[in-house]
């Protein structure tokens, strides 16, 4: 009895302390230290096997500290995703062909928002799930270099240009402004040269020149970098033979090195397994651990960092290293607060208020109007809304999944196309509704029913194109038997049999309606329909921004993002990652829709167009200044784009190449000047060693709302001006 009362003392004295310990504030705990100095004091605390857990994805927390644990894997690339109610934006690719990054810094505040507002209150119920932490792994600034990858969706397009701007401004607004902490990290993906093919990009190696390197595929990481992201995924595949996520040039050379990059390094799910599982560049988990710690990756997706002490036993690897990369980790969690008690940022105070509210969803809609591509226009659209009967039909006007893309998030108000078109028309109208078609399928026959509701019908809106089913990641289109590439350009024989069906013997419009997230061939589709729209996936609101775009309560504004060829003949082997041939800027084909290009419910015309200098030498930049004119009868948006060319520096160089751009509202009737600053990195052109050089002799300088090219004219764009500068 009298050890049992010894025992009882002595153990309410070891709490006693424990708790006098957690009383008192321990150094990584205190705010008014600076970071450096907190990170010093956790790793200090730390065993070596809790500072490697704390560096794999799923980190487990330790609990004599008082630290959670915590989740680093989260998506946002149009919304919140796979987690709770969140606004979905359109895709990608939707929000780039909006060329307005305003409106991209706008949507990406509030997804951080939203983002902020459900951690918030699932902290609150110490829910600490996968999907619901602060680190969030978008954007994905990967070059669309090939129509054929089923993730080009996520990105911003083919050019180097657009996706910077576009990914700057995301980062900026998921990041936030606060001097002290961020409100999410952004982390820049998939470093580098990343672009498919899916199915085998586990054990894929990619060979690019320095020139392309350069030139196209590190832009718009540098330009992340540069602004402050927080965070870089290193790719699946390999790099001129060495794997991305231990690749001594990307990592440690131009990520460290050139570009002073202090942020951390995450590498793709399961990436690291991948070095002996897939490229064979190790044998061991162990070897492979150490490999990508060693080249610049401190946190992990997967589960191979456990073997870090297996890599330190071996002498593969010393603590050393490992204190290191733990301390850049770990400062991306001070930066967010996560040390910190509740109430220490301004982000603290959102709510459940911040969730899919009205404004958002109204944003959601604003992004999917402007996001929208008017292809085709016979002089039908827009349609009035009072017509006596509409018919609506096709695979995915009643489909959510037409919405979405993927790396989306859930809503428990998706507005389908059938939804939106319907709550457009005036009563008293008529719509009828009938699927027509599936997605894919053996049979081309049309129903007589179908048909006969066109012919009836005053307007047949016909919504067709592809879905996730068809194009994604690996894994997740299931219909699709690559992998989630698209090795047939064409759309589903079926839906093109079918709304040949619907047009035959109909003097009535039919106009096509096209989801997706990447380019397929349209060539019959514009041969057959009176209108045709590229709605991409549009999102939540999607059916109402398609309306609104069809009955004309909204002038069409969009810009294709990326060139759609006439067919894969016109492309080079989809595994060759050299850009001749490929993209507007090398590709000497004609497509079938070129990048820039979009119709307007109105005309603009271009005139005046002025540049500050005849000559210009090296490092001198030029100003250009140009009128647009709206000289239609309808107030609406026109995105004005600057390129240059260089006509006699040899067949390498881009044919021309985006160098700025800016979207402007005008009414009708109205004119605007529109200044362009040409700073000497547009002039310059990268030679073979991924230098940027001054190259004499001719530039040529055009602004239009399109590409400057003979098709764009034959489509009824904009036209376009342009005037030759000498470099000497």
């Amino acid at each position: 009895m009298k050890s049992k009362f010894f025992f009882v003392i002595f153990f309410s004295l070891i709490m006693g302390s424990v708790n006098i310990l957690y009383a008192q504030q321990l150094p990584f705990q205190d705010k008014s230290l600076n970071i450096d100095q907190r990170v010093k004091d956790l790793a200090s605390r730390l065993s070596l096997t809790e500072k490697i857990n704390e560096m794999i994805y799923n980190a487990p927390g330790v609990p004599r500290l008082g630290i959670p644990e915590y989740n680093w894997w989260n998506e946002a690339l149009h919304g919140v995703g796979r987690s709770g109610r969140a606004t979905v934006f359109p895709q990608t690719i939707g929000l780039a062909a909006t060329f307005n990054q305003d409106l991209v810094l706008e949507e990406a505040t509030v997804i951080s928002d939203e983002a902020r507002a459900m951690y918030n209150v699932a902290i609150k119920k110490n829910y600490r799930m996968h999907y619901g932490g602060l680190t969030f792994w978008s954007p994905n600034i990967n070059i669309f270099r090939d129509p054929r990858w089923g993730r080009g969706q996520e990105t911003y397009g083919e050019d180097p240009i657009l996706t910077s701007t576009m990914g700057v401004a995301f980062v900026k607004g998921l990041q936030g402004n606060d001097p002290n902490y961020l409100k999410v990290a952004a982390c820049a993906k998939h470093y580098a040269v990343h672009s498919g093919p899916e199915k085998t990009r586990h054990e894929f190696n990619a060979e690019a020149s320095m020139k392309d390197l350069w030139e196209t595929y590190l832009p718009a990481f540098k330009a992340l970098v540069d602004n402050h992201v927080e965070s870089v995924m290193c790719a699946y595949n390999r790099y001129q033979d060495e794997v991305c996520c231990g690749n001594s040039y990307l990592l440690q050379d131009v990520l460290r090195g050139q570009w002073n990059f202090k942020g951390h390094i995450v590498s793709d799910c399961w990436a690291i397994s991948d070095f002996y599982n897939g490229h064979k560049v190790v044998k061991t988990p162990a070897e492979a651990a150490a490999l990508a710690l060693r080249r610049g990756v401190n946190l992990e997706c997967g589960n191979s960092f456990p073997y870090l002490i297996e890599a330190v036993k071996k002498e593969l690897i010393t603590e050393k290293e490992i204190d290191s990369s733990f301390s850049i980790l770990e400062r991306t969690k001070f930066k967010l607060g996560l040390f910190d008690p509740a109430g220490s940022t301004v982000y603290d105070t959102l709510g459940e208020y911040s969730i899919n509210n009205e404004a958002h969803r109204a944003l959601a809609r604003k992004v999917a109007q402007q996001s929208i591509v008017l292809l085709k226009n016979n002089g039908i659209l827009p349609l009035k809304n009072d017509l006596k009967k509409y018919f609506v039909t096709g695979p995915n006007a009643a489909s959510m999944d037409a919405l979405m893309g993927n790396y989306y998030g859930v809503n428990d108000k998706y507005v389908t196309i059938l939804e939106g078109l319907t709550g457009a028309i005036m009563d008293g109208s008529q719509l009828q509704y009938r699927v027509g078609t599936s997605l894919v399928g053996d049979s081309t026959k049309a129903s007589r029913f179908s048909t006969g509701e066109a012919r009836e019908s005053d307007a047949t809106i016909v919504v067709m194109g592809i879905t996730g089913f068809l194009e994604g990641e690996e894994g997740e289109s299931v219909l699709s038997k690559t992998g989630g590439d698209r090795l047939d350009y064409n759309i589903p024989a079926n839906q093109i049999e079918y709304l040949k069906a619907l047009k035959k013997s109909n003097s009535k419009p039919v106009i096509a309606v096209i989801t997706g997230g990447s380019p397929m061939n349209l060539t019959e589709v514009h041969e057959i329909a009176d209108a045709v729209l590229m709605v991409w996936y549009p999102g939540e609101e999607g059916g109402n921004a398609v309306a609104d775009i069809i009955f004309g309560k909204v002038s069409p504004s969009g810009r294709l993002p990326i060139t759609f060829p006439k067919s894969l003949s016109q492309l080079p082997a989809y595994e060759n990652y050299s850009m001749k041939g490929r993209t507007y800027r090398f590709m000497n084909e004609v497509p079938m829709y070129p990048f820039g290009f979009g119709l307007s419910y109105s005309n603009f015309t271009y005139s005046n167009l002025s540049i500050s200098k005849a000559a210009v030498q090296n490092n001198e930049s030029i100003e250009a200044t140009v009128t647009v004119s709206n000289s239609g009868k309808v107030d609406a948006d026109e995105v004005v784009q600057l390129y240059v060319s260089h006509p006699n520096a040899g067949n390498d160089a881009p044919i021309m190449a985006l160098k700025n751009f800016k979207r402007v509202q005008l009414k009708s009737g109205e004119q605007k000047t529109i200044s362009f600053t040409i700073t000497p990195e547009m002039i310059n052109l990268i030679n073979e060693k991924g230098q940027s050089v001054f190259v004499k002799g001719a530039l040529k300088i055009m602004v239009g709302g399109s590409l400057p090219t003979q098709r764009s004219k034959e489509l009824g764009a904009a036209d376009f001006v342009f005037q030759n500068v000498n470099c000497k």
